[in-house]
């Protein structure tokens, strides 16, 4: 039964929310819209930023860290943090019995994700993160396409993300913080959207190419790569193209793509003008085109939202985040890190 249907039975989400700069806010925001959260506490470093989350949530408590945060009998945490803190804070929280929502890495490695979701299992407490392009319309209509056969046998998929700003922190250019430059900022929605949207293939083989200031990037390098461009090929045969880059003569603000391609037909979300919030989705036949859905602007909080859903109904482990692995292990082949 979904208990979101009758009102009565809904129970609100005690949530803590630690990092509130513009990314925490903006999922606090989308978080609070459900009306199935109470923004109980929130932490950090900045007053400038926590006085702004207070101007969301004016009764919640400004707290001092994590550790003050988990004091307040919470039902869930946001992570909005530097990526070098999310592993640690992440299973901090679940080992005190709190659901973790957390950004975008859930580690620097595959090792560092594969010890959060063990404390997940150990815990018995769901695990999220915010990995948001799954939930825009354009991707869930071209995965349904996938899903109901379609197009055929997907043999190729080609994903793109070109930011020409880049990060404006430093903590982004430090490999130790960050565990890597464009791939583990943008390629890990590349990867993620690849393997969810054809329900996680096993990966047999991948190359990649790294550059920094259009000079190569070794394995062992403490510089961070600011283009990059990798080959997965999955089993059976299907080949995916990834390319993401920070800074890019590109002409525009941002250039967003995931094309599918199969032998009935190909289906591919794009961003319009530019935008990095605004998303459409068309399906191929030969040389037609149909569109699928959007524009669409309002989606950076879906994932966000779908998590309050979930959490709301059940706080237990959602063993489908086991996955988060698989795709932190494609990122760490990306980088060499494995064989």
């Amino acid at each position: 039964m979904n208990i979101l249907a009758h009102p009565t039975a809904v129970k609100t989400a005690r949530l803590g929310f630690l990092g509130v700069g513009w990314i925490g806010r903006h999922r606090m925001q989308a978080m609070l819209e459900t009306g199935h959260v109470e923004a109980v506490a929130l932490a950090d470093p900045s007053p400038e930023m926590a006085a702004a989350a207070e101007s969301l949530a004016p009764d919640a408590r400004v707290v001092a860290d994590l550790d003050a945060l988990l004091a307040e009998g919470l039902d869930g945490v946001v992570i909005a943090t530097p990526s070098a803190l999310h592993a640690g804070q992440a299973i901090r929280a679940l080992e005190a019995g709190v659901a973790v929502f957390c950004q975008k890495p859930l580690g620097r490695s595959a090792a560092e994700v594969a010890t959060v979701v063990e404390a997940a299992r150990a815990s018995d407490r769901l695990l999220g993160v915010d990995l948001s392009y799954r939930e825009t319309e354009a991707m869930q209509r071209i995965k349904g396409l996938l899903n109901g056969g379609e197009l055929g046998t997907v043999f190729a998929a080609e994903l793109t993300f070109h930011n020409a700003y880049g990060p404006d922190k430093p903590w982004f250019y430090d490999r130790t913080l960050s565990g890597g430059g464009c791939v583990a900022d943008l390629g890990v929605h590349l990867v993620d959207l690849a393997l969810w949207a054809l329900d996680f293939p096993q990966v047999e083989q991948v190359s990649s190419c790294l550059l920094a200031g259009g000079q190569p990037v070794d394995a062992g390098s403490s510089m961070v790569e600011d283009y990059a461009v990798a080959t997965l090929t999955l089993a059976g045969g299907t080949v995916i193209r990834l390319a993401c880059s920070w800074r890019l003569q590109a002409g525009c603000d941002a250039i967003i793509n995931a094309s599918f391609y199969g032998t009935q037909g190909g289906a591919s979300l794009q961003n319009v003008d530019g935008s990095f919030y605004t998303l459409t989705a068309d399906r191929f036949q030969g040389t037609t085109r149909e569109l699928l859905a959007g524009p669409q602007d309002d989606w950076g909080g879906k994932a966000a939202q779908a998590w309050v859903r979930q959490l709301v109904q059940s706080p237990a482990y959602d063993r489908d985040c086991a996955h988060l692995i698989d795709a932190a292990g494609v990122l760490d082949r990306i980088y060499g890190r494995t064989d």
